[in-house]
């Protein structure tokens, strides 16, 4: 299984989103079959149309998750540490979305509004 975990602002729209999900598939060499956001976010219309556009669903990630693998991140944002007190909300999402024994197969890319990485693992 292949996670997209994503982290976006408010001024973020749908197709920047899935833009920069597609780039981070390209990079990576691996198709995604999963989005993954904080739970917080998972209702937000960008993370709606943007996993429809990609034909993805969504996995929703509650804060508990994203702690207990936030030290197995790469990078380290101050927006994303003061805002979900984790280095990276794309890496932390993309790895608790895999699974236990995920890792990541791309470190977090970023566009304007948004982040996202790739983690490669099997659910739990």
């Amino acid at each position: 299984m292949i996670v997209a975990g994503v982290g976006f602002s408010s001024n973020c729209k749908p197709e920047e989103l899935a833009d920069l999900v597609r780039r981070a598939q390209s990079d990576a060499g691996r198709l995604a079959t999963a989005l993954a956001a904080p739970a917080w976010k998972a209702e937000a219309a960008c993370l709606r149309v943007a996993a429809e556009l990609l034909a993805l669903p969504i996995l929703a990630v509650p804060p508990d998750q994203l702690a207990a693998v936030a030290g197995r991140g790469v990078t380290e944002s101050a927006a994303s540490r003061a805002a979900a007190g984790v280095g990276s909300v794309a890496e932390t999402a993309a790895l608790a979305g895999a699974g236990a024994g995920s890792h990541l197969a791309l470190t977090r890319i970023s566009s304007a509004h948004a982040t996202c990485a790739l983690s490669e693992g099997t659910p739990s």
